[in-house]
């Protein structure tokens, strides 16, 4: 086993953290392959809104919700070299407070880059 560190990011990014605190304050997964800071960020504000959603159970309140949410979600952020970056932050109360509307604002796979990769590819190989 070889502790050799993950190759530097070259374009937008996307970490997804646990937030159930299993890992720390590691993130559990970095997703690369977006074709702009555009893509990696919906991607991750979609993300969120699932995961929140998920957490989410009939008659809970907004506080109830992110509490729920802070204790068993996963939260995520887009990354670029060139300084774009979107978290959750700025929007987390108000997922939190309106449950999504639409299956579209939850629709992260429609994103996700690796659905067009290879096992090889997903892996790190050629």
């Amino acid at each position: 086993m070889t502790n050799s560190p993950l190759p530097a990011p070259t374009g937008p990014f996307v970490r997804i953290k646990d937030l159930s605190g299993g890992n720390g304050d590691e993130p559990v997964e970095e997703i690369r392959g977006f074709p702009s800071a555009a893509d990696a960020a919906t991607f991750a504000r979609r993300y969120v809104r699932d995961s929140m959603e998920r957490c989410r159970a009939p008659g809970m309140d907004a506080d109830a919700v992110l509490a729920a949410w802070f204790a068993f979600g996963e939260d995520a952020e887009a990354l670029d070299l060139d300084g774009e970056h979107w978290t959750s932050g700025a929007e987390i109360r108000n997922f939190a407070a309106k449950p999504a509307r639409t299956k579209a604002e939850r629709d992260w796979r429609a994103l996700d880059p690796r659905k067009n990769m290879t096992d090889d590819e997903e892996e790190g190989g050629e």
